[in-house]
């Protein structure tokens, strides 16, 4: 595959250097770092189509489609590559959600690699020895935030019941290349360079730093031999080589001389789960999402589910009264989300309630097409004990991929490691999460639990929306994605709004203006054509902020007989179909 290494060198070379950093309220909200804006080129296809976060990785995933492999062998050998050229983001260390389209037997099937929480946590992880709260960053980069790795098993799994190719072809692309080298990109050079914790850690500042402390520069070539020894071991034994044996014992001694309490029986124990799709109507539309303990296919839906009974129009969303419509429905969302939804196996979601057309109709009704409703309260809904809100921390360190094989298959995959280079603790050439700080820093409010409080062996609330959508007679018409932390929900929705309502071509859909609200100021991309659009919605009444809004969308479109790219022009992303 040289000639793909060397389009990929060609692509990172030619891009411009980097904007200077956002401020310090914005790094903490979005570590994953705004690194310029660059439109990319819409490809089409009659065969398959691949998009992913990294020249390498769509390369990768081109390879084993052409040698015959499906979408999900491919969605495979791109995260593989994912993780080593886009270390910050994800892989073996994280987890992830992946809806899959079976075309042969339409059938869409949700698989949850969500991390777990140690046996012997506890819902007081937060706390100081004097029982005061720690912030975000004293955790972050501590063995307090890392949660069991479920990606490497979730895709094993899934590749029994979906592959095609042999699991140890998978490997190669990403072997090949962490032998071989790479070429650092100047999105990971940024984030390297602005990141203080990661160089702390011996084995990782030996592997991305120079001797002076600075990262390797921009166009310089990066070899983890490291990670190729992980990823055969994976490639020969599979999801038993990460959570038995050597490789999981070097986990928990690592997580424990941080403080941490993972243990080998949490690694062993850990097992993907296979759920039901949260899926429903969107006007003539039908979208598939991620069920919980994924927040995201139930608020892309409820929010969308808000905007028609609203009755107020959509339309384009460049407009202030889309904008505006989709900013309240986004509070009234966001609002149900932090009461209501946390890990199925441990709390009762009111699923069917928060989407039934009834609910949805009286939350609508709050919506005011002059004015805005300011902070929203949580729907009342019928539960088995009383909630209170969560408010915890979701930093975007995440990726996407999009795929559809020639057989029409399709799979979604968001997976991340939590923060930017997550617990920055590294072990066998890979970083390891920090998800454990997607759970509620506090058990309880006021005498009421929080649904998302840390228990033993639970799955923490995630945003990540991968996003499956068909037509009326049912046929596959779209398949999306983004990081982007807690924004992914509305970077999403808003997407198919301008996609479904706006009639926006693919490659226009995802590099809309962003604007959003998590019930609070309502957010808005920096940028001149924002200008106009702030001062109408604070007219309105809205609090306005403007913030760098690094979506990383992964947008195939069918068109006619082929299939249409599109790529968010925020990141590095490429397509690829033949």
């Amino acid at each position: 595959m040289q000639t793909g290494g060397l389009r990929a060198a060609r692509f990172f070379l030619a891009l411009a250097i980097l904007e200077s950093g956002s401020a310090a309220l914005a790094q903490a909200e979005q570590p994953e770092a705004s690194s310029g804006f660059q439109q990319r080129k819409a490809q089409s296809s009659s065969g398959f189509m691949a998009v992913t976060a990294n020249a390498y990785a769509t390369d990768a995933a081109a390879e084993i489609l052409q040698l015959g492999g499906n979408a999900l062998d491919a969605v495979i050998a791109a995260q593989w590559v994912l993780n080593l050229v886009e270390p910050q983001s994800s892989g073996i260390g994280g987890g992830g959600f992946l809806l899959h389209w079976d075309a042969q037997r339409s059938k869409v099937s949700a698989w949850d690699g969500r991390e777990t929480a140690p046996r012997s946590a506890s819902a007081d992880f937060a706390r100081r020895p004097d029982g005061s709260l720690a912030g975000f960053y004293e955790l972050v980069a501590t063995g307090k935030s890392v949660g069991v790795p479920g990606l490497v098993s979730m895709f094993e799994t899934v590749h029994r019941r979906h592959g095609k190719l042999r699991w140890e072809r998978l490997s190669r692309p990403a072997i090949r290349l962490a032998i071989n080298g790479f070429i650092i990109s100047p999105r990971l050079y940024k984030l390297l360079s602005k990141d203080k914790l990661l160089r702390k850690n011996t084995s990782a500042r030996a592997l991305y730093y120079q001797a002076n402390g600075e990262p390797n520069p921009v166009g310089s070539v990066l070899r983890n031999p490291d990670f190729a020894v992980s990823l055969r071991d994976i490639a020969t034994a599979g999801a038993v080589a990460l959570h038995e044996g050597d490789l999981a014992a070097r986990i928990v001694i690592e997580v424990r001389q941080r403080g941490g309490m993972l243990t080998t029986q949490d690694m062993h124990e850990y097992q993907p789960k296979q759920r039901s799709a949260v899926c429903g109507p969107y006007r003539q539309w039908r979208i598939c999402g991620m069920p919980p303990p994924s927040s995201g296919g139930i608020a892309v839906l409820e929010l969308l589910g808000l905007m028609e009974h609203s009755r107020l129009p959509s339309g384009d969303p460049a407009i202030p009264d889309s904008a505006h419509l989709f900013a309240e429905a986004g509070r009234l969302t966001y609002a149900d989300r932090g009461r209501y939804l946390a890990d199925p196996d441990f709390v009762a979601v009111p699923q069917r309630e928060l989407l039934a057309p009834g609910y949805l109709e009286r939350r609508a009704r709050l919506i005011k097409s002059d004015r805005s409703m300011g902070i929203a309260q949580p729907g009342d809904l019928p539960t088995r004990q009383t909630l209170a809100d969560d408010n915890a921390p979701e930093l975007p360190a995440t990726t996407h991929i999009s795929i559809v094989d020639r057989e029409g298959n399709a799979v979604a995959l968001t997976s991340s490691i939590e923060s930017a280079f997550g617990s920055r603790i590294q072990v066998g050439g890979f970083l390891l999460n920090n998800q454990l700080t997607d759970f509620s820093f506090v058990a309880e409010r006021d005498g009421k639990p929080v649904a998302n409080r840390l228990e033993p062996g639970k799955r923490p609330l995630s945003s990540m929306s991968p996003t499956l959508v068909f037509d009326a007679r049912g046929k596959l018409y779209a398949v999306l994605g983004s990081p982007g932390g807690s924004r992914i929900i509305n970077y999403v929705a808003r997407t198919l709004v301008a996609l479904l309502d706006g009639r926006y071509d693919p490659a226009s859909a995802v590099a809309q203006l962003h604007v959003g609200n998590r019930n609070g100021a309502t957010e808005i991309e920096h940028g001149s054509a924002a200008d106009a659009l702030a001062q109408e919605l604070v007219r309105r009444g809205h609090k306005v902020k403007r913030d760098d809004m690094t979506s990383g969308l992964h947008l195939i479109v069918r068109s006619g007989n082929n299939w249409m790219s599109a790529v968010d022009p925020r990141r590095e992303g490429t397509a690829r179909g033949e």
